[in-house]
């Protein structure tokens, strides 16, 4: 479960929808889980300010500014804003928890005789994943730094690992080759 979401687009008057009057709209925000990557659509307590790449808690402890997290959204769902702000804000994630995307990159495994864990990173394929293999065996990474000096063929680290849960994010009904696995973000959201 998420106990910490990122704001990616915050709406004070609701969706604008054909056929819903403005009485009845309500604030919602649109927002990023920060441990699974998880598209939630939260509703925030009244009078309550909130900007967007704010940090908010909806854990289920006592929350200050979220009253609930109303549903899990599809990529499809979030507005133009929020789709713009998502790249900015999965960047920042992944600078935040380096040691987690550093653990990956030192303990990713194969996932068939074909295919590797470090394969399913845009822009990596058996060269570059062979360099990864050979540079962790003598030495476990201890940084994107690290990575991108022992690795100097390799492109920026933080740059590929958004591509990639941008990819599983965007994801929708095809799921074949190398969308069909999930190394980062929680499944989205089932279509209703």
């Amino acid at each position: 479960m998420e106990e910490y979401a990122i704001i990616l687009d915050y709406l004070p008057l609701g969706y604008v929808k054909e056929g819903i009057p403005s009485y009845k709209r309500k604030p919602v925000v649109q927002a990023i889980g920060k441990e699974e990557f998880t598209l939630l659509e939260l509703i925030p307590k009244e009078n309550t300010s909130l900007d967007i790449h704010q940090k908010v808690y909806i854990g289920s402890g006592k929350r200050e500014q979220i009253s609930r997290v109303n549903r899990r959204l599809r990529y499809d769902d979030l507005t133009a804003t929020a789709k713009v702000e998502l790249n900015y804000v999965v960047e920042e994630i992944i600078k935040s928890k380096e040691d987690k995307f550093i653990e990956f990159f030192n303990e990713a495994g194969s996932i068939s005789t074909r295919l590797h864990q470090l394969e399913l990173l845009p822009g990596i394929g058996k060269k570059h994943m062979w360099d990864i293999i050979k540079a962790r065996q003598e030495k476990p990474f201890e940084s994107f730094d690290d990575l991108k000096k022992r690795v100097p063929m390799l492109s920026d680290p933080v740059k590929l690992l958004s591509k990639r849960v941008l990819m599983e994010l965007e994801a929708t009904g095809d799921k074949k080759g190398k969308r069909k696995y999930v190394l980062f973000t929680r499944s989205t959201a089932k279509r209703n």
